[in-house]
């Protein structure tokens, strides 16, 4: 009875949706006598059904959350390949920059130097390395932040589907010790239901640990062009202070003569 239910209530979510060829393919399946995936999915107990859905909603946010990540640092390295040029072509602080983090370096530069006037340059290169060091940091932390999702995936979806393998195999037990049986054609089917969310778990899982691998990569990638950009700034800070101390300096040679 409660499986029945949890199928009318998944055909009308579907018809609700506007999916009606997945709905009458669900139908379908509740009255077929093939062990079909879908048919075993249909004939699942709710809780079971329920780990299954949720590790294929987990598997689409996974390749969403790849895909969105993709796009963000593509579009990161591009700003910053930019920006990285236009700073070491301008060789001065002070070059036209995006909204990027090599922007966002150069502005702390500029105001570490503006407060800290005919201070010893020393102290202001240090303080600016601090600056830079939690820029750089914040940068590479909020880019990092979907990776840890798709990790967690891949890490948790074999155990949740194995929860649901085993809740199966439970029900598959008890509904044999009520029927008084162990004829293959009454065990097989129950034992399959709850095999199958144990190897939807593990078509979640094996992506995502591949896909997070990838993103762990190349956001070190990433990691390192923040670091070429934050010791370009650094070292261009420290170009303009030694200019301006060369610059209140009298020349000395002018002055023996």
């Amino acid at each position: 009875m409660a499986t029945s239910h949890s199928n009318e209530v998944l055909i009308g979510w579907a018809s609700t949706f506007g999916l009606d060829g997945i709905a009458a393919q669900m139908t379908a399946a509740t009255q077929s006598e093939v062990l079909t995936p879908l048919a075993m999915f249909m004939d699942a107990d709710w809780i079971v059904k329920g780990v299954m859905l949720a590790l294929l909603a987990a598997s689409v946010a996974c390749w969403a959350i790849w895909l969105g990540k993709l796009t963000q640092i593509g579009l990161a390295n591009r700003q910053m390949a930019r920006d990285f040029k236009k700073l070491s072509d301008h060789g001065r602080l002070g070059a036209e920059l995006g909204r990027g983090p090599v922007a966002i370096m150069q502005a702390a530069a500029v105001s570490e130097r503006q407060a800290s006037a005919n201070l010893p340059p020393a102290g202001i290169k240090e303080r600016c390395a601090l600056d830079l060091t939690r820029i750089e940091v914040g940068a590479a932390r909020a880019m990092q932040s979907g990776a840890t999702v798709i990790g967690s995936i891949g890490s948790t979806a074999p155990f949740i589907g194995l929860f649901g393998t085993v809740w199966g195999i439970m029900n598959a037990f008890i509904s044999i010790s009520q029927s008084g049986t162990t004829n293959l054609s009454v065990v097989a089917p129950g034992i399959a239901e709850a095999l199958l969310a144990t190897a939807i778990g593990l078509v979640a899982a094996i992506p995502a640990v591949i896909l997070y691998n990838h993103l762990t990569r190349i956001i070190g990638g990433y990691r390192t062009r923040l670091a070429d950009a934050a010791a370009l700034t650094l070292k261009t800070l420290s170009r303009d202070l030694d200019k301006d101390a060369c610059g209140t300096q009298p020349d000395l040679r002018l002055a023996a003569e």
